[in-house]
């Protein structure tokens, strides 16, 4: 390693999470030509490559992911040895990725507090299904996550951030909706709109229905808003977060279910990287987090 620059492991990281070196040389404000002879050096200089090529893609093969978080800490390091700020008045950038009911819903509760004690921060938010903000994480694309459903990977640290409740859903004039006491029976033959694969909320919903009697799915969509929509238009039936169809049920435009035989109820988290190194940046998030939560 002795003579690789941070300006090659600048070219590093970005290639790594750009998957190109043409949007690498974006994101460096470089030519294209600059970013690959930084990273054509970079690899003469360890002795191996990094990437392998495949359709103009390029991909970080074995080696490259176990030096990625290495390059990522020793860069982060760099910046905070240089900084002649104090903790209020940190700077820089900040990747987070939501799952699709917290960025929806609940973005002003997440980033609200670290935004105004910290303005100088840059964040940028990638809102997903529950499984592309997981897979941003294992890429070391996103810095931090924040998921609706459980997660279970060796390389993954999840940390509880706020109770959420889920609520199933009908057109106001359903059979269902008139009814004072329903029975999992009554959900027979029930029409079902559901999430995409790969949502949290759709794997709950699979959880639910495999509890009630067989019903049919007439429609998947990838965001509930589009869901509560097409509830609303008589569509079907569906789960949905509370947050939000809770100004629709006030205006009368949906019904939600009494359900207590349901287990609705799950937890919201926040999703580190156990090799990601927490600097100060992500260090005062969880700190705003934190005090969100209390």
């Amino acid at each position: 390693m002795i003579g690789v620059s941070p300006r090659q492991l600048e070219i590093f990281v970005a290639v790594a999470v750009a998957g190109s070196v043409r949007g690498a040389a974006g994101q460096l404000h470089l030519s294209q030509p600059a970013v690959s002879m930084g990273l054509s050096e970079l690899e003469r200089l360890l002795g191996r490559r990094v990437f392998d090529r495949v359709q103009r893609r390029l991909h970080l093969n074995a080696h490259g992911k176990r030096l990625l978080p290495q390059a990522q800490e020793i860069l982060e390091r760099l910046r905070e040895f240089g900084a002649a700020e104090s903790p209020g008045q940190l700077s820089g950038d900040l990747r987070l990725g939501a799952s699709n009911t917290i960025g929806n819903y609940l973005v002003g509760d997440l980033l609200g507090d670290f935004v105004a004690t910290h303005p100088r921060v840059s964040l940028r938010l990638h809102v997903d299904n529950s499984a592309a903000i997981l897979a941003g994480m294992l890429d070391y694309s996103l810095d931090l996550g924040c998921i609706e459903g459980p997660a279970a990977h060796p390389e993954l640290e999840l940390l509880p951030w706020r109770k959420d409740a889920l609520c199933v859903c009908a057109p106001p004039g359903h059979r269902l909706a008139t009814r004072k006491r329903l029975r999992p029976e009554d959900f027979a033959g029930a029409r079902w709109i559901l999430r995409e694969a790969g949502s949290a909320t759709r794997g709950q919903a699979e959880r639910m229905l495999a509890s009630l009697p067989a019903g049919e799915t007439v429609l998947e969509l990838g965001q509930s808003e589009a869901i509560k929509q097409a509830v609303i238009a008589g569509l079907g039936l569906a789960l949905l977060p509370q947050v939000a169809v809770e100004p629709a049920r006030e205006a009368g435009r949906i019904a939600v279910l009494h359900t207590p035989f349901l287990s609705l109820q799950r937890e919201l988290s926040l999703v580190l990287h156990r090799r990601r190194h927490r600097g100060r940046l992500l260090q005062a998030f969880l700190q705003s987090v934190r005090r969100e939560r209390a």
